[in-house]
Parts: structure tokens; C-alpha cells; sequence
């Protein structure tokens, strides 16, 4: 019942900065929690950041806090990553997800399963 799309991935040097949006589809996405993960080549699924269904709470990796900021605008259906300082071992491709778990608890469980996934975008970062 929930389409995800993401987009904004693109080729970047180190230190510079992008912003991905995840657009959904879906009367119920504005309750759900939504989190993004990204993968690198020959490396596992990585848990990035989630955000509360209200905005409320959000959490981030620990390689990320303080770089990357998410946030959502539940009027225009969309999630967005901000960030900035980026570096070679930002390289993945980021996927958005949403599910009806509570932010805290995602972050705490990141492999537990999501309801609903886009497809990805990738970003690579060079020097």
C-alpha cells in the first residue's frame, strides 16, 4: 500500500554534499516510521538514520551522526537526507524504507524487516 521512490544520488567529491528525497505513495505513510539504509559493493546492508512517524525523534548510525541529517514533510509525502561531509566510505546505494515500528526501535533492530522498500539511488563519492 506504500511506494517509495528515492532520488538526488549523483557522483560527488569528498567534502561536498547531496540531498536525497524519498517519495511515497499511501494514506497510512504519514504514520510510519522511515529509515534509510544504504549498501556498499561486497559490504552488508547498513542501517543509516530514521525518523519518527511525527517528526518527533531521530536517529542516526554512528558513522553518520553529526554529518547527515534526515527529516520528513508529511504534506509532500516525502523524506529527505541531508548530507554533508562526505567521504569515500559514503559510497553505497541508498535505499528508503517505511514501517509502522517505532523510530527507536528500528534503530535498535535495523535487520528486523521493513514493510515497504524503494528501489534505491546510488552515490559515489570520489577525490
Amino acid at each position: 500500500q506504500v511506494q517509495l521512490v528515492e532520488s538526488g544520488g549523483g557522483l560527488v567529491q569528498a567534502g561536498g554534499s547531496l540531498r536525497l528525497s524519498c517519495a511515497a505513495s499511501g494514506r497510512t505513510f504519514s504514520t510510519y516510521s522511515v529509515v534509510w539504509f544504504r549498501q556498499a559493493p561486497g559490504k552488508e546492508r547498513e542501517f543509516v538514520a530514521s525518523i519518527a512517524w511525527n517528526s518527533g525523534s531521530a536517529y542516526y548510525a554512528d558513522s553518520v551522526e553529526g554529518r547527515f541529517t534526515i527529516s520528513r514533510d508529511n504534506a509532500k509525502n516525502t523524506v529527505y537526507l541531508q548530507m554533508n561531509s562526505l567521504n569515500s566510505e559514503d559510497t553505497a546505494v541508498y535505499r528508503c524504507a517505511a514501517d509502522p515500528k517505532g523510530a527507536n526501535y528500528i534503530a535498535t533492530n535495523p535487520y528486523d524487516g521493513m514493510a515497504f522498500w524503494g528501489s534505491g539511488t546510488l552515490v559515489t563519492v570520489t577525490s
